[in-house]
């Protein structure tokens, strides 16, 4: 790889305008084990490893840029949440943050359960094995075809999201000679602290049925009124990336309170509850998260509370943690390319990925840290911006963050903490080849989901 030098932007910057970072780390060679899976390290040399395995030999093997998925750090994790929750509680892996068919295998091994949102989620879920019972089935416009193949299927549970839905759904269960269980999603009004996009709770927004108004009273009172349908619990879901306990106790409480009415009313006490997901995961050192036994152990008191309160028994609990899991299990490895500092302001690291393979700085302004994973490196440390190879001004990786003035072309840099929906959201953007998910474990690693080729993209080009 080349180490030649370059004219560096600057070096020491105590304040930045828009970013993360107000100060260079201590030190760039360090590794949060905050934001890198339980198998990352530096070896004798300085290159970074992960399951015993050298970042060079993987970017030689399988090309960059490439997600490195940490199997033993992902399997931990399942076993983290189920254990916090243990057996009179559920906990549902949200397939939306990354799924593939030895996800859903380790998924099954660990004693997961599985929640899907589209059709073809369900046929990957179901093709790699899920007991169909162990399944829930989301989405805001399930389509009839859909909402047929999981009652066939006999999925565990559908969330019910509109007026609509619910007489789709019963008619289909009826026309198949089944009942099917089912949960009603409510908006509770509750808008977790969060990026706009994707805080899900307040009315304004296309999930769920409000509570506001008695209208998911009534969803109830339909629901309940129908043969094809066995209503057995209530979900909400409040956002994404939550630290803050709070807004899980105002949902909570306003949730108890619906199933406190339910019971005034139709003398029916709906078995369960589901809280969603949306904890949060840290990608910088500055972010918190919580261990699961503390969200559990926190839940767990706070509907004991309010059931207590209303007078009903505590309901069975369920959590939709996706990227709590993923998230951390990988990286992303990027070649460094083009670099280009600007006077006075910060050095632009081009890499040869970019928005198609991590759309969420652009469509989100998240945050990531990133590192230098080649070699180690005494230089003092240059403000960057890692930047992509695509045609937008907007092809942001990194914000702002720092590397070492050293930096050079065919370095390898690594950005943490993107097991969660960098490969589901990745695009084919200039034809970008979407770059493959790599399984880590004890000295070997194997493709998950290969590489894109040209030969698959014109494939689908049938002009």
């Amino acid at each position: 790889m080349s180490r030649s030098a370059h004219p560096a932007g600057p070096r020491h910057a105590d304040v930045l305008t828009e970013g993360h970072y107000s100060a260079p780390p201590a030190d760039l060679n360090s590794l949060d084990p905050k934001v890198w899976s339980s198998t990352v390290t530096r070896d004798k040399d300085g290159e970074l490893t992960v399951g015993g395995l050298e970042v060079s030999r993987l970017a030689e093997e399988f090309g960059t840029p490439a997600y490195f998925l940490d199997e033993t750090d992902f399997r931990a994790r399942c076993r983290a949440w189920a254990d916090a929750f243990g057996r009179d509680a559920d906990v549902f892996y949200a397939g939306k943050a990354f799924l593939s068919r030895a996800v859903v295998r380790w998924l099954h091994e660990e004693g997961l359960n599985l929640d899907v949102c589209s059709g073809t989620e369900l046929a990957t879920a179901l093709d790699a094995g899920m007991p169909a019972e162990r399944i829930a089935f989301h989405g805001n416009n399930k389509s009839e075809a859909e909402i047929r193949r999981a009652v066939e299927a006999g999925v565990g549970r559908i969330v019910l999201d509109s007026f609509q839905e619910i007489v789709r759904v019963a008619h289909i269960a009826q026309e198949l000679g089944k009942v099917q269980k089912a949960f009603i999603r409510v908006t509770v009004g509750v808008e977790a602290h969060t990026h706009e996009f994707i805080a899900t709770a307040h009315e304004d927004q296309k999930f769920g049925i409000a509570l506001a108004g008695g209208q998911a009273a009534e969803a109830v009172r339909r629901a309940l009124k129908l043969d094809g349908i066995e209503l057995v619990g209530i979900h909400s879901h409040i956002g994404s990336q939550i630290f803050d306990m709070a807004g899980f106790e105002v949902s909570a409480r306003r949730v108890v309170q619906l199933l406190a009415e339910v019971r005034d009313e139709h003398g029916v006490e709906l078995p369960e509850i589901d809280l969603g997901g949306g904890l949060g995961i840290a990608y910088t050192s500055e972010d918190d998260p919580r261990e699961p036994h503390e969200i559990a152990k926190a839940l767990g008191e706070i509907v004991t509370r309010e059931c207590s309160a209303a007078g009903l028994s505590a309901p069975r609990i369920s959590v939709e943690p996706g990227r709590a899991i993923v998230g951390p299990t990988a990286f992303t490895l990027y070649e460094v390319g083009t670099i280009k500092p600007l006077e006075g302001l910060r050095t632009y690291v081009s890499v040869d990925g970019g928005m198609s393979d991590n759309i969420r700085t652009a469509l989100y302004d998240a945050e990531y840290s990133v590192s230098l994973v080649s070699r180690t490196s005494d230089a003092e440390p240059m403000l960057v911006r890692v930047v992509g190879k695509h045609c937008e001004s907007g092809d942001i990786v990194v914000r702002d963050a720092f590397l070492p003035a050293d930096l050079a072309p065919g370095d390898l840099i690594a950005v943490p903490a993107t097991g969660a929906y960098c490969r589901s959201m990745a695009s084919n953007y200039n034809h970008a080849l979407r770059p493959p998910v790599v399984a880590v474990r004890d000295g070997s690693a194997r493709v998950i989901v290969r590489r894109e080729t040209e030969e698959d993209l014109l494939r689908l080009d049938v002009g």
